[in-house]
Formats: structure tokens, C-alpha cells, sequence
């Protein structure tokens, strides 16, 4: 199962961490896992590459850290994230979860 805790600080989203596999299908099959990792490296992606935040990033086989986001532009971005995530969990319960 994919567990996905997303951060905040004073109120506001700064970040989150994904971690796990879907076991919705076999690997290079299993759509579950690419919605969440595509979205997930996507909103990284955005945050540090096309913002430039600097936010600490953690990265490894089943998992994804990032923590520190400050800007308005990157709590946008994480908003979105964390619904598109939770849209995935209500389709999905038994392979992801979100809080």
C-alpha cells in the first residue's frame, strides 16, 4: 500500500512524504502506483525546479520527502497534489491512503 502524510506549518501545507508500492497490479502495470508516483514527482519537480524553492528533498526506490515549502506558489501546488491524491485513495482504498 502507498501511505502518503502530507506537512504543514502554521496552518498552511509545506510538504509531504510518499512512500510504498500499490500492489494494484504487477510492476510496469499497475496504474495505481504511476498516478501517484507520476503526481507526486510532479509537484516536486515544480516546487524545486521551476520555482526554485529550496525545500529539503529526499528520494528513493518507493519513496518521496519533501519538506520546508514556504510559498504561496508551493502550497498551491501541494494543495493540488494532496487533492488529486485523495480523489486517487477514494477510487483505491485498499492501495493508497492519505492523510
Amino acid at each position: 500500500m502507498i501511505t502518503v502524510l502530507f506537512f504543514e506549518s502554521e496552518g498552511k501545507p509545506s510538504g509531504f512524504e510518499i512512500k510504498g508500492h500499490a500492489l494494484f497490479a504487477a510492476h510496469g502495470s499497475d496504474i495505481v502506483c504511476s498516478a501517484a508516483s507520476s503526481a507526486a514527482i510532479m509537484a516536486a519537480n515544480t516546487i524545486t525546479e521551476v520555482f526554485g524553492e529550496p525545500v529539503e528533498v529526499q528520494a528513493g526506490e518507493g519513496h518521496l520527502l519533501l519538506k520546508g515549502a514556504k510559498s504561496q506558489s508551493s502550497q498551491g501546488v501541494l494543495s493540488g497534489l494532496k487533492l488529486h491524491l485523495q480523489q486517487l485513495a477514494e477510487q483505491y482504498p485498499a492501495n493508497i491512503t492519505v492523510s
